[in-house]
């Protein structure tokens, strides 16, 4: 059995919690089995594989499911730790990075959420004045460093550069201009970017932005 066969990732190509994963499993080097899901209609696998969140991504080892994009990521991390790790191996520097892991989960994809599918009131201004914030602070946490994780991609970087494919989308229906407001942010992905791990696994934002147009059309927000 080869490892392709060994390793399955179930995903949806704009998830950014699915872009986590797959730029792990390049960095690590790993080969495996992409199989895209429909989240209209998901296949039999997917709610076999994850039948409590019935979500991706979802990572099959071995026959074995573990699901929720974090938790996957740090999978991915001991059981391949002799290649390119992305946790430090300082218990302290590692709560750091779940720290801010988990910031980017509670923070990123909800203000992302509300900037694009809620109509203009109140409640989409101030998403997109706490948004900024966020940017902020962790332009602040970064600090000098290439990476979040120092001189390497970390767990932090992987956590959070996939929200980056979602900016442009954000600055159309947002009116932001990410680059203005948050120069040093917009430095570390593109830094990220330049990484061919990242690369592969992050599609393009006009496509992002193509899907969400289309979205906002069927759910009549346009």
């Amino acid at each position: 059995m080869s490892m392709a066969d060994e390793v399955v990732l179930l995903d949806f190509w704009p998830s950014p919690f699915g872009m986590r994963v797959r730029i792990a499993l390049a960095e690590k080097g790993i080969n495996y089995e992409y199989k895209e899901e429909d989240l209209k209609n998901k296949s039999p696998l997917l709610l076999q594989m994850n039948p409590v969140h019935k979500k991706i991504p979802v990572l099959i080892h071995k026959g074995k499911p573990i699901s929720e994009s974090l938790i996957v990521v740090q999978y991915i991390d001991e059981v391949w730790h002799d290649r390119t790790p992305l946790l430090p191996s300082d218990p302290y520097q590692r709560a750091q990075a779940r720290f801010w892991a988990d910031f980017v989960d509670k923070k990123m994809y909800d203000l992302g959420r509300k900037i694009l599918w809620t109509s203009k009131g109140e409640e989409n201004e101030v998403a997109k004045k706490e948004f900024i914030e966020t940017l902020k602070v962790l332009e602040e946490q970064l600090g000098d460093r290439t990476y979040f994780g120092g001189d390497n991609l970390g767990f932090m970087d992987v956590a959070l550069v996939p929200f980056y494919t979602w900016f442009e989308a954000y600055e159309t229906f947002g009116g932001l201009n990410l680059e203005s407001e948050c120069p040093k942010f917009i430095a570390w992905a593109k830094r990220c970017l330049q990484k061919e791990s990242v690369a592969k696994s992050l599609p393009d934002q006009h496509k992002i932005h193509e899907i969400v147009v289309e979205m906002r059309k069927k759910s009549g927000i346009e």
